[in-house]
């Protein structure tokens, strides 16, 4: 059994493969948090560590004026009430019909049962394996009958438990819900950094690493999306975790919305993160008998370091979150024309793009904006989702005919929640967009957000947007977001429920999401949002690839690639070869380089092929006959970072499950004069094995002859053992260039 609970002391033991969870009801009632690490011995009981102490001004319960020890601003919570004498960051704000706000949880009954709790309305891991059991404890407020249900999850193999809190007002009058977090996580000892992943457009998900202060620290997003500037998952590591070595704990929240995590340095010493959905303009009518539900929250702790926390999220991602027929499927290379048309094309033009692709051995053309009603620019027809005639004589069908003519998969783009006010649709539903009584709203891309909290918009877009699947072979969508929400408020809604509009936007998302991919199982929905503006885990759970973000500049790539890494899996990241000089940054990489850090993503082209020399057609040639090789061992290897990207190069690998192959990609950000040798360890292998090098590529080199762009060289004859690779590593010939790259194919012998 994964979860034990010991009636004597009344305390619930959670055991995955290399951790546990514990935790203990006190004796007033109030659940503690006990211990969170690696895995005890059957029978270790923690609640010796949770030792009750008087720092001052830290307030006792009622009937426990004798002992000024015990404080529940001391002790370590697994969900903390509200105005109750806890000053820490709180779990929960709730007021009830007189306007008094108070929740104090006190523990009533439990529940172990096998198999995975669901969350309704709500992206949520699923149990893929039969070996995942639940534990839900209820707690309530005996004064307003508000009722507490936390839910764990345990998915012992993976080593992630899974929390999410429900709130049911069991009184006869309604409450008020202010704030309502997921979870909490109590660290009573130890010194922790903090690593978050801050950014913004364009250059999304850089990791960032801090101490933590005697303060608290918010990581958070009111934008109404997951957003480019934070995203929802944080790891909290002790002082020397490496990459290899130490403590290490990560937090992940599935949700696509605005977010909120704050970690508190509290005036013991101890650590309380909590996470969930943002407060700001926030606030929930919770009538009697109804129900509320907080996003899930993804645990995950090891020892191990960083490396092994980011491959327990890829594994789990993949296998507890993604799902439906693409799952594990091989994706098909594309070609999208943004960059190579923008909004000046037609059929004739998208065809010579795609003809040219297939040629080379793309597999899918994919037609991103400007297809439908008068959209010759960003000013007008979001929300015309008929074909633009002009462009395209007799619609789509003619020209999906012709790309299926090619061989080639046929990809449309779409953004579905977005509306001009240049557009049919707007002058008919006005009232359909997200707008403040009385104000002229904020513009984004000139565009306004339609009001997905409406149960009609989302039938409505479900309507057309099936339509378009059932009227047309369309294997791909490409569903994008361009701005984020402002002037939220529902015309749907009563005064006192439009603190509910963000959230219920989210779940009319999800709704829309969950009935298009149920009925066309077949169709890759690709998740965009400006690039990376909504890369979480709540997207993943719908659209098993994200584009990572719209700088597809090979350079910044590699920092953007290298933060996204900590939580996310290689499988997920949209990333392409584009035109050089890059139309974001305006710098100019090898085509080679720009292969290699691609090829860490789903791997596709974002330029007119038609446009390059015969050398770069021959290159092309061989990166796809390359990732087509290679493709299972990038998507479904170990992900090793071999550096940081603050060095003069930067260097992953890609570990095949059984250890029989690898693939090193390195870039040399920083060529130098006179430079010391690129020298790196892998990692990964097996240590008494024996490799040897079956490919290695130099590109964009300048000092070595780089038959690479045609298909490579030959490669040292030598062999190596696994142990003299990771432990004594390997040394590059001195390389020069403007960014050149090299990768090395090792298979074991």
């Amino acid at each position: 059994m994964s979860i034990q609970f010991d009636s004597q002391n009344r305390s619930f033991t959670l055991h995955t493969r290399s951790t546990t969870y514990q935790m203990q009801v006190d004796q007033p009632g109030h659940l503690q948090h006990l211990y969170y690490g690696r895995r005890l011995a059957e029978g270790d009981r923690m609640d010796a560590q949770v030792l009750p102490v008087n720092c001052g001004f830290s307030p006792v319960p009622y009937g426990c004026n004798a002992d000024y020890d015990f404080s529940l601003d001391l002790l370590p919570q697994e969900y903390s009430g509200c105005n109750t004498g806890d000053f820490r960051v709180s779990c929960l704000s709730v007021s009830d019909a007189a306007g008094a706000a108070g929740a104090d949880f006190l523990y009533v009954r439990h529940e172990i049962c096998a198999g995975k709790y669901q969350v309704d309305g709500l992206p949520c891991a699923y149990d893929s394996g039969g070996e995942v059991e639940t534990l839900v404890i209820t707690l309530a407020d005996p004064v307003t009958g508000l009722e507490l249900q936390l839910s764990y999850g345990v998915f012992a193999a993976r080593d992630v438990i899974t929390r999410q809190a429900r709130l049911v007002n069991r009184s006869e009058r309604p409450m008020t819900l202010g704030k309502a977090a997921s979870a909490c996580l109590d660290l009573p000892y130890g010194q922790w950094d903090l690593i978050h992943f801050h950014g913004r457009h364009c250059m999304e998900r850089q990791m960032e690493r801090t101490s933590l202060t005697q303060a608290v620290q918010t990581i958070s997003s009111r934008r109404g999306a997951s957003s480019h500037h934070h995203n929802p998952f944080v790891i909290l590591c002790d002082h020397q975790a490496t990459e290899d070595a130490g403590d290490c704990y990560g937090m992940m929240l599935v949700y696509s919305g605005s977010h909120r995590t704050d970690i508190e340095l509290e005036q013991s010493g101890g650590v309380r993160a909590v996470t969930g959905l943002h407060d700001e303009l926030f606030s929930w009518h919770l009538a009697p008998g109804e129900v509320f539900d907080t996003p899930e929250v993804l645990l995950s702790f090891t020892h191990e370091g960083l490396t092994r926390l980011s491959q327990q999220y890829h594994a789990f991602l993949r296998h507890n979150i993604c799902r439906g027929a693409w799952q594990f499927a091989r994706r098909p290379i594309l070609i999208n024309n943004w960059e190579a048309t923008y909004f000046q094309f037609d059929a004739d033009k998208i065809v010579d793009i795609a003809a040219k692709a297939a040629e080379l051995g793309v597999e899918m053309l994919v037609l991103d904006d400007g297809w439908f009603g008068k959209r010759d620019d960003d000013f007008t027809g979001l929300g015309d989702w008929f074909v633009n005639e002009n462009k395209l004589p007799g619609g789509l069908n003619p020209l999906i005919e012709r790309i299926h003519r090619l061989g080639m998969r046929f990809g449309l783009w779409v953004e579905p929640e977005m509306v001009s006010e240049d557009s049919e649709l707007y002058r008919a539903h006005p009232d359909w967009a997200l707008t403040l009584p009385g104000r002229k709203p904020t513009l984004g891309r000139n565009q306004l957000v339609l009001d997905l909290a409406r149960p009609e918009v989302v039938d409505y877009l479900y309507d057309l947007l099936s339509g378009l699947l059932r009227r047309h072979r369309i294997d791909y969508i490409k569903w994008d977001m361009n701005r984020n929400m402002t002037d939220v408020y529902s015309r749907a809604l009563p005064p006192e429920r439009q603190g509910e509009a963000s959230h219920r936007y989210m779940l009319g998302l999800y709704r829309l999401l969950g009935r298009l991919t149920a009925e066309f199982p077949q169709v890759l929905i690709e998740g965009c949002a400006g690039g990376g503006g909504r890369f979480d885990a709540g997207m993943l759970a719908y659209c098993p690839q994200i584009w990572c973000s719209d700088d597809t500049d090979a350079v910044e790539r590699l920092i953007i690639q290298h933060g996204t890494s900590f939580g996310y899996p290689i499988s997920a990241v949209g990333a392409h070869v584009s035109a050089c000089p890059n139309h974001q940054t305006g710098r100019t990489t090898p085509l080679g380089t720009r292969a290699v850090v691609a090829m860490s993503g789903t791997f596709g082209y974002e330029l007119d092929l038609n446009k390059l020399s015969a050398s770069e057609v021959r290159a092309v040639c061989y990166q796809i006959e390359d990732f087509k090789r290679w493709y299972h061992l990038i998507q479904d290897g170990l992900y090793y970072r071999l550096t940081g990207v603050d060095g003069d190069f930067t260097a992953w690998q890609t570990v095949s499950p059984d250890r029989s192959e690898a693939l090193v990609s390195v870039v040399v950000t920083h060529p130098r004069a006179n430079a010391p040798l690129v020298h790196f360890r892998l990692k990964g292998l097996d240590p008494e094995g024996t490799y040897r090098i079956a490919v290695q590529r130099f590109l964009g080199t300048t000092n070595l002859p780089s038959p690479g762009e045609a298909g490579g060289d030959a490669p040292p004859a030598r062999r190596w053992s696994g142990a003299a690779l990771m432990y004594g590593g390997y040394t590059l010939p001195r390389i020069s260039g403007d960014f050149p790259s090299v990768q090395l194919h090792l298979v074991r012998i």
